[in-house]
């Protein structure tokens, strides 16, 4: 199996002109965070601010929007209805639905901190059934979409040209298929990979040591990362990353391909730079001391080393 190549990966990276406002560059919307658990959104969101999207909002449990609004100033914040257990509830599609009325957004990642909470939990399955945006799904969504398989595939059977991209870890990927354990899926990682996507019908980007980008007919693997980003946020931050990559190639209208190759390009790009911001943290900090925070503060030199 193939790496992605430089030539592919800078196709996908969307050119600056002289003349570019932030609307160019589409609009990111983050949907997580929970009581306890606002740090993994905050991540996703500074994560998306340094890919170039023009513009974030953070979705989040409105008791948190407060401190989320001062943590990242760069960011538009929405507060969201929540339990009384400070998780997002179910009826936040509503205010997710205004929202896009007024913000336009491009495209949406949903999942971290977002707790397994059920009305958390139902949140992502009336979010992906209701709003028709490309859509980055990771941590406790990928988990609320495995704890109920056959509506997850009929839910992305419907969504038909309108892809998701998967992020999951190992752990997840086997709650996602259905198995027991995850020795399975690390057995053969590129076939795991390649099921998803075709089960789900979008792109499947399975995170590890060279993580696997598929889109169900094809697969490639990262050559960048390392033993740095085994730490908790690393995750959050591809989110984010790729989110917003994914929101300028789609509205900036300069990645030519259709969606599913659209997905596919902002993928292997986000694991890419990810990878590679956080190769240049671990020359710096060594592999121990690198922290999730620290690979989005490296994210400029790897954007300086792939656009050479």
């Amino acid at each position: 199996m193939a790496t992605s190549s430089l030539a592919s990966l800078r196709r996908a990276l969307v050119p600056r002109w002289p003349d570019d406002h932030k609307g160019v560059f589409g609009h990111a919307l983050i949907v997580g965070g929970s009581r306890g658990m606002l740090g993994a959104p905050l991540l996703s969101t500074r994560a998306a601010l340094r890919s170039g999207a023009g513009l974030v909002t953070l979705a989040l449990p409105r008791s948190l929007q407060d401190a989320a609004a001062a943590a990242v100033p760069e960011a538009l914040t929405l507060g969201l209805p929540e339990s009384s257990a400070g998780a997002i509830e179910s009826s936040a599609l509503a205010a997710i639905e205004e929202a896009l009325q007024n913000r336009r957004f491009t495209v949406v990642a949903i999942g971290p901190g977002l707790s397994l909470a059920p009305g958390a939990q139902e949140l992502v399955f009336s979010l992906l059934e209701n709003i028709d945006l490309p859509a980055v799904v990771d941590a406790d969504a990928l988990n609320a979409l495995a704890g109920a398989a056959k509506r997850a595939r009929d839910l992305f059977a419907g969504r038909r040209s309108i892809p998701c991209v998967f992020t999951p870890h190992a752990g997840e990927m086997a709650r996602c298929l259905g198995l027991h354990r995850t020795t399975a899926v690390l057995k053969n990682r590129s076939a795991s990979a390649m099921k998803l996507a075709q089960d789900w019908r979008g792109v499947c980007l399975l995170k590890g040591r060279g993580s696997v980008v598929s889109d169900g007919r094809e697969a490639v693997i990262n050559a960048t990362g390392g033993p740095s980003l085994s730490k908790g946020g690393s995750g959050d931050v591809l989110t984010g990353l790729l989110a917003g990559l994914w929101a300028q190639m789609i509205a900036s209208g300069r990645f030519k391909g259709s969606p599913m190759e659209t997905a596919f390009g902002a993928a292997a790009l986000g694991a890419h730079l990810h990878g590679l911001a956080g190769d240049f943290a671990c020359r710096t900090l060594g592999v121990w001391s690198t922290t999730a925070s620290d690979v989005i503060d490296n994210l400029p030199q790897a954007f300086k080393k792939l656009a050479r």
